[in-house]
């Protein structure tokens, strides 16, 4: 069984009409999880009501809690999510927050160390606390997976290019990328080129960009592969992204081509965003069937 860890934010989504447990990793962690891998997350909560509903959560859902930390001081991690009269959400990302602080121990280094691969983001880097642990972390880790989220005020341009140039795989948006190229000086304007830029300036060997209903674009070892998406009635597509890159992740993982693991990915996250909630189980079966409704023949 393949081992992943990942480090960042756990937190509530609350929004008007309730609060949803969130966060970019810990919705990776929780599925790669659901797919059969031993996956884990390093992160921090409050001591607090909030704290112990998002552990009993993970619990439920079978992830390994024992590297989520408790902090006396922060409360557990909130985004306040507002809605105007249009229906278009905006984010107060509450700071400061647990999530903020995560320390180290000998037990999570070891897991780094032991693990297949180790994903991260970039939200986790607006605290020195939390950015100072991850980069002791990604010194241990074998495969480094960023998981570029630019949300503003909360991201360093520098810091990024930082993590970037660290990272093995690099997975952006269509929109990130084409900010990040820009501030990294790019002069080009088509996707493909932008993403060369990237992995050259980075010298990343692989790079993947979303592109939403369109699909998504993979540079791996200097050869570019896509797949151009699935046609879905869409419901939320809040932590689409996060099943897409989990998918691919675990795709890789087991050495399936890239063509194959970027169709299995796109399908995920195309299912994620047909139905309510990041997080609900979808089991390979259903992906399969649905890339493939009169069954052809799977990797």
């Amino acid at each position: 069984m393949k081992s992943v860890v990942c480090f960042g934010e756990i937190l509530w989504d609350d929004f008007p009409t309730g609060k949803v447990v969130g966060g970019a990793p810990l919705n990776v962690a929780l599925r790669l999880s659901q797919l059969g891998v031993d996956a884990s997350i390093i992160s921090r909560r409050g001591r607090d009501d909030n704290g112990k509903e998002i552990s009993e959560f993970i619990k439920e859902r079978g992830l390994d809690t024992s590297q989520i930390q408790i902090d006396e001081k922060y409360p557990t991690g909130l985004v306040k999510v507002m809605l105007n009269e249009k229906g278009s959400a905006s984010y107060d990302i509450v700071y400061p927050s647990a999530w903020d602080k995560i320390q180290i121990n000998p037990t999570a280094l070891k897991k780094v160390q032991s693990a297949d691969a180790f994903v991260f983001g970039s939200l986790a880097c607006r605290d020195m606390s939390s950015r100072d642990s991850l980069y002791k972390l990604i010194d241990q880790a074998k495969y480094k997976v960023f998981d570029v989220n630019l949300r503003p005020p909360y991201y360093d341009i520098d810091i990024i290019a930082d993590l970037m140039n660290k990272s093995d795989f690099i997975k952006l948006n269509d929109d990130e990328l084409y900010e990040v190229a820009e501030k990294l000086g790019s002069p080009y304007k088509s996707l493909e080129k932008n993403l060369k830029y990237i992995a050259d300036k980075t010298n990343s060997t692989e790079v993947c960009v979303t592109k939403g209903r369109h699909g998504a674009v993979y540079l791996k070892d200097d050869q570019f592969h896509y797949h151009s998406g699935f046609k879905v009635r869409v419901v939320d597509t809040v932590g689409s992204g996060d099943s897409f890159l989990a998918s691919l992740l675990y795709k890789i993982l087991n050495k399936v081509n890239p063509e194959k693991a970027l169709e299995f990915a796109c399908a995920m996250g195309a299912l994620v965003a047909s139905q309510n909630g990041a997080t609900t189980p979808i089991p390979i079966a259903t992906v399969e069937e649905f890339i493939n409704p009169l069954g052809s023949s799977q990797e």
